[in-house]
């Protein structure tokens, strides 16, 4: 019993040790934006369907636009047997 409490508390001063980060990179859209913050951090915002949409929104900020590493481009589906024209 005393084992599996000391293991209960060890693992849940790890789980509040770290903090929780969500995923910079969202990999439905194909550009992001970093975009340097007031405090002197930075952000990401992986929102743009283009790099010109993404340039018009960093326009007189200090941020950049790049392609997202992470962008899952819609698979590529092979035509069926069905919908081939017959020779």
């Amino acid at each position: 019993m005393r084992m599996t409490l000391a293991v209960m508390i060890g693992a849940g001063a790890a789980l509040l040790a770290a903090p929780a980060q969500a995923q910079t990179y969202d990999p439905r859209y194909p550009v992001c934006m970093d975009l340097v913050v007031m405090d002197g951090g930075q952000y990401i915002d992986c929102s743009f369907t283009s790099k010109a949409q993404c340039d018009a929104a960093a326009s007189g900020r200090p941020a950049k636009c790049f392609a997202n590493p992470y962008f899952a481009a819609a698979p590529n589906v092979a035509p069926s047997a069905t919908s081939r024209p017959r020779q």
